[in-house]
């Protein structure tokens, strides 16, 4: 199973070149980080990173998944963003006897 962090700290190691660099940004030990990717490496099958002592650097298939795991964070963001003036609430036709009903959209001639 995959996490919103692991993407998140994949997607920074990625920014940054560096775990430790990653961390300090995400407010995490670098210790946690490295368990983070190797999670996210054990549930993709395959290695994202090659690591050196000058930092780590994305693998062809890192490089592959990299704009996808962008995409699915900014949506996850998108989600919990409010959007306009909404108040979080559904409009009064989208609920029923107090439980939330699908919206469905009156077609209009």
């Amino acid at each position: 199973m995959m996490h919103e962090r692991e993407f998140r700290a994949f997607v920074s190691i990625a920014e940054t070149g560096r775990m430790d660099a990653a961390a300090r940004q995400l407010g995490y030990s670098q210790p946690a980080i490295t368990y983070q990717i190797k999670c996210l490496e054990r549930s993709l099958g395959f290695k994202l990173f090659t690591r050196h002592p000058s930092g780590a650097r994305l693998t062809g298939d890192g490089r592959m998944i990299l704009p996808s795991v962008r995409a699915v964070l900014m949506l996850i963001d998108s989600i919990r963003e409010p959007h306009g003036d909404r108040s979080g609430e559904l409009p009064d036709e989208g609920v029923a006897g107090g439980t939330a009903l699908p919206l469905v959209r009156r077609r209009t001639a």
